[in-house]
């Protein structure tokens, strides 16, 4: 089957994660992508069109979004951006998927079968957040987990969590995305891949934000909980 008509599909159903969840998309369409094509082509259109859902996504939820939930953990990104760049050069990255696979999955499902874990952190802690997520993605390229993770544990509604998410993740994106212009990776092809996932991506999004609304609170959180396992769940398997 084309890669025309298949990638755009994969990213109807990655839309639908991120509208339902504020995150995800990723998690869904890198290892249906990987099936389709090369990893090099994979990643910048995984980025793009990730672009393209957190862009529409920030714009629905700009009322809800709050600038002092926002800015730290991009403040925090930047640095941890940095010295995560450095870690590469000095540590094993498969242990450091390991170690933080193994942490977000007993995190993860603690809350999930436990009680669930509300902190109600102070702002300030966003900073740290954003210096982990910067810094692992940097590493590893699996630097969402702790972002989602502060976000879910502060007591805020699904609303706010989903518009500091997205837009976090919206800032996050387009450095990547620079990064694989400058670099050559990001190719003609690849842009005609993305507009052709364009309208699926809408479509997605939408459907996703409208089952959002129609959800409780706690069936949300359940719905983050059980991405964040899949998530931790792969980082280990890649180093089995």
């Amino acid at each position: 089957m084309s890669p025309f008509l298949l990638v755009p599909i994969i990213f109807l159903f990655a839309g639908f994660i991120q509208g339902l969840t504020g995150f995800g998309q990723a998690l869904l369409a890198m290892p249906l992508l990987a099936f389709v094509m090369d990893i090099k082509l994979a990643v910048p259109v995984c980025t793009l069109c990730g672009l393209v859902i957190n862009t529409n996504m920030t714009f629905s939820l700009r009322k809800k979004l709050e600038r002092t939930k926002i800015m730290p953990l991009i403040i925090g990104s930047i640095p941890g951006s940095i010295f995560g760049t450095m870690m590469l050069k000095e540590l094993n990255g498969d242990y450091i998927r390991l170690f933080l696979g193994c942490l977000i999955t007993a995190f993860a499902s603690y809350s999930l079968f436990g009680k669930p874990i509300k902190l109600h952190l102070s702002n300030k802690y966003g900073y740290f957040s954003g210096f982990l997520t910067g810094s692992i993605g940097a590493a590893v390229s699996a630097g969402g987990p702790p972002s989602i993770i502060y976000a879910s544990i502060q007591g805020w509604n699904k609303d706010t969590i989903k518009a500091t998410l997205v837009s976090f993740f919206l800032f996050s994106g387009s450095l990547a995305a620079s990064g694989h212009l400058l670099s050559g990776l990001t190719t003609f092809y690849a842009l005609k891949l993305v507009l052709a996932s364009v309208l699926p991506i809408l479509a997605g999004t939408y459907l996703g934000s409208k089952l959002s609304c129609c959800i409780s609170e706690e069936f949300y959180r359940r719905i983050i909980m059980t991405l964040l396992v899949f998530m931790g769940l792969m980082l280990i398997f890649q180093n089995v």
